[in-house]
């Protein structure tokens, strides 16, 4: 039976495995502050389902991903008030990133500003061939603010980071996968399709074993290399305790396709 959250600006459906969050704002799905809260209302429902496997992140139309920040909200910003909308929008994102099973963004168009955080808080990107990415904060007189002067530099590394903050500059597609901000480009009309492919490829997979994995490499981002291994090891022990390992090794020897349960 497929599930359905309606909000006013994001929707979300799924059945069984994979969960499709769409962002639908139109004309370009842009971030206020109420599309910014309902996004993080999603994932928060969206994380009590036991059966979810994987989630695509989109948004609604041809034209755009997310072209940015709703600049409409901007000219009241204090000092103090620019801190707090910062924050309450890093919250949001550290909510996808940290979303206990992979998160995908099928970018579809134009993935600016607060957009090009938004996917990148993502796990996986996987851009249509008319996306175009950016961080234009510095034209406004800003930096961003829902993590992109920090994901961004671990992403393409500091010195490319660099270079589009300082520059504003918008790139395309093609730039963005031979820099690493993307995984793949795929013609636009088979974006969704490639998209639900690969969640398809990772529901197919122990989801005990994915989701240590995503917390053994997010974890040990933020650590040194001998902290990271010691990461590794608990995890893998972890994962060494399951039904599933257990079973996915068995089929293995019985030349057979495992059967997971995520226990």
């Amino acid at each position: 039976m497929e599930l359905e959250l309606e909000l006013e600006f994001v929707k979300a459906r799924w059945d069984k495995e994979i969960a499709i969050v769409t962002i639908d704002r139109p004309p370009v799905n842009a971030l206020n502050f109420q599309t910014v809260g309902e996004i993080g209302q999603a994932f928060a429902q969206l994380a009590g389902d036991p059966a979810l496997r994987a989630v695509i992140l989109t948004g609604a139309g041809d034209r755009a991903f997310v072209a940015g920040a709703d600049i409409k909200e901007f000219p009241g910003l204090t000092r103090e008030a620019g801190v707090d909308m910062s924050r309450r929008g890093q919250a949001v994102l550290n909510r996808i990133a940290a979303f206990p099973r992979p998160v995908i963004a099928a970018v579809n168009g134009l993935c600016l500003g607060g957009g090009c955080e938004l996917a990148m808080a993502c796990d996986i990107r996987i851009a249509s061939d008319a996306a175009k990415f950016g961080q234009p904060e510095v034209n406004l007189g800003l930096i961003p603010g829902y993590g992109g002067t920090q994901r961004l530099a671990r992403l393409v590394g500091p010195a490319v980071a660099k270079e589009l903050l300082f520059t504003g500059r918008v790139i395309d597609a093609r730039e963005a996968l031979a820099i690493g901000l993307v995984n793949t480009v795929v013609p636009h009309a088979r974006l969704m399709d490639a998209c639900l492919d690969l969640a398809g490829t990772i529901a197919s997979k122990a989801p005990v074993a994915v989701r240590l994995a995503k917390m053994a490499i997010n974890e040990g981002l933020g650590a040194g290399v001998e902290e990271g291994l010691e990461i590794e090891a608990r995890w893998f022990g972890d994962a060494c305790a399951t039904e599933d390992m257990r079973e996915g090794v068995q089929a293995f020897i019985e030349k057979r396709k495992p059967e997971f349960t995520g226990k």
